[in-house]
Order: structure tokens, then sequence, then C-alpha cells
């Protein structure tokens, strides 16, 4: 049975607090993911001081303030605060994880010995950025919003001539609208991906609802990142297209059921249900009172249940001969 690995994205729903942050991983423990997701970075080496918020963000935090970079100052988490996480996370039994967005923070991330990098789908076009992932060569996972097969193609250039093999890549389909619209989603995309890169892939999920990323799984995700938050009504940019802790912890069941239904693909009796072939075939019976030395005849026989009997595939030999003693009706055919 393979194993979804499950990200729970919490981001920046801590709200740039350090207790909120915490809360986050044990709602994600409680949830049973694999991974909680963090973002790394610093205002000002992200975003210059005239970017302009998303719609998105600009609906969802209303405070009528358009400064991308003063919602994002909000939203740090220091150098402190990642290394209390980690340990957190690892008392929590969870495995702590973050996103970087500008060069210094994926170096810091790197003193952390994570592992595994994200590449965001903001960043699918910073060559420097992907360039110094390649140069780590641990495996990467790449989100795909915003993008053609183009943009994917020359993001994987870059991490391939920079050393990574595509067995360390994972390419994750991606819409990158809060909330994603369902006529968006274009799901299948994830299987063209696959197909036109040979990696394994996976699916980034910004649709309300759990029905999208367990849909991915059961196409053959072998990752699903989900945003999620303690209360879809709080102030900031990404509450309202997240997740709330017990939605977290049915989408997580939901994709575990899933695995174990995708099964072997061989077709096969299950062990669960080889009790009902009695209950359920049927077998070559008399039709009516059949003496002993009596031809069996499409007319004496029938075919009725239990299927303990002789099958009825066999009516081509039973039919013909002759009775081998004297049979009720409904009695079961001997030879």
């Amino acid at each position: 049975m393979s194993h979804t690995l499950i990200i729970a994205e919490a981001g920046v729903n801590h709200n740039g607090s350090l207790s909120t942050a915490k809360r986050l991983v044990d709602a994600a423990a409680e949830a049973g993911v694999d991974i909680i997701k963090f973002q790394t970075f610093k205002a000002e080496r992200l975003v210059s001081k005239d970017a302009k918020k998303a719609d998105y963000q600009k609906r969802n935090i209303g405070d009528g303030d358009d400064s991308q970079l003063a919602m994002l100052k909000s939203l740090e988490l220091s150098e402190a605060d990642h290394y209390e996480l980690v340990a957190y996370c690892r008392e929590k039994g969870i495995r702590f994880w973050s996103t970087a967005f500008d060069m210094e923070s994926l170096d810091f991330l790197h003193s952390l010995n994570l592992g595994l990098w994200k590449i965001p789908s903001g960043e699918i076009t910073n060559y420097p950025f992907i360039k110094k992932i390649a140069s780590f060569g641990e495996p990467v996972i790449m989100s795909t919003g915003m993008c053609d097969e183009d943009d994917i193609r020359n993001a994987m250039a870059v991490l391939t001539d920079n050393g990574l093999r595509r067995e360390q890549i994972t390419i994750l389909h991606c819409n990158t609208q809060y909330p994603t619209p369902m006529a968006d989603v274009n799901l299948r995309a994830m299987l063209t991906i696959k197909h036109d890169f040979g990696v394994e892939v996976g699916y980034s999920d910004h649709t309300q609802g759990i029905e999208v990323p367990i849909a991915a799984v059961a196409l053959g995700a072998a990752v699903v990142e989900k945003h999620f938050t303690l209360d879809r009504a709080m102030k900031g940019p990404d509450h309202k297209a997240s997740l709330e802790p017990k939605e977290l912890k049915a989408m997580t069941a939901a994709i575990r059921n899933i695995e174990q239904a995708l099964g072997t693909g061989e077709k096969c009796v299950s062990a669960s249900e080889r009790a009902n072939i009695a209950v359920a075939r049927k077998s070559i019976v008399a039709a009516c009172t059949v003496k002993k030395g009596d031809i069996l005849t499409d007319g004496n026989l029938a075919v009725k249940r239990p299927g303990t009997g002789i099958s009825p595939m066999r009516w081509n030999e039973v039919v013909g001969t002759r009775a081998s003693k004297d049979f009720e009706p409904d009695e079961m055919i001997v030879l």
C-alpha cells in the first residue's frame, strides 16, 4: 500500500504569533498528517515597498492598506521562532518544514538540516533561487501554480543542470487562486505532468473543502498539500481558503482510506468476501423429482442458491448424464 505524503500548510496562518503557530502544530499532529509547513522570509527581501496585495488578500484582510510589504512584515517568524517550532514539532511527533522565499532564508533553512526543499509557485521563474536549491543536492517538491509546461520545463532544466536527478523531484499541480474555482482545478493536468516529465507528482490544493485532494490521491498523487487554519474567521490573507482542524483530520482519514481502497491492481477474491461465495452463487439442483437412472436434461434441472454444489458453469457436463440416485426437488445434483 502506498503512503501519500500529507503536508498541512500552516503558511502564515499563525498571524505572526508563536503561540498560534504552536496551536497549529497541535492541530496538525492531532489530524495525523506527515508534515506541517510554515513560510520563512524577511519581508524587505521578498517584496519591494511598492508591491501591492493580491485581490484575494485585500478581500480577506480588509484593512484598507494595499501594501504587501506591511502585510508580510506582520506575518514573519523570527529565527528563534523557527528553532522553537522545530523542537515543538519533534516533541509532538510531526515533521517541521518550511518554504523559503528569499536567498538568505534558504541559507537559514539549510542550517536547520530539514533535508527537503519546496519551490513555491511564485518562485518557479526565479533562476538564482532554483539554482541554489539544486546546489543542496536534496529532494525537491515544486508547486506549479500560474504555470504552463514551458515554465515547468525551464525550472526542471535548472534543477537537473545543477545536479538534481529526476527521482529527487516531485511536481505538484496547483492553482494559486484562493479559493480555486472547481472549474479551474484541471486535476487531470497532474497526470499530464507525470507523463511528460517522468517524475512523481502530487497536488497542492486551494479549493474549498476536501473533495479535490482526496480525488488527487485516487488519481495517483504521491503528495498532497493543503492550507489549514485554527479558524476561518481569523484575519489574514489565507484563512478563508483553509481547512479548519476537524476538516483537516477528516481529509487525512479519507486519504488513508483511499490508499487502502486503491489496492494492488490485481483482480482477486478478497478475504472479506470469500465467505459470500457459498451464499450468493448457485448450484445445479433438481427442478422436479428425478429417479435414479433418469437422463438429466434442461427440463429437470435448475440453478439455485446456495453455491455449495456443482457450479452451473459445468451445465453442459451434467446435461445428458444419468441420475446417480433419486433426487427430490431443489436437491443438489451429484454426479
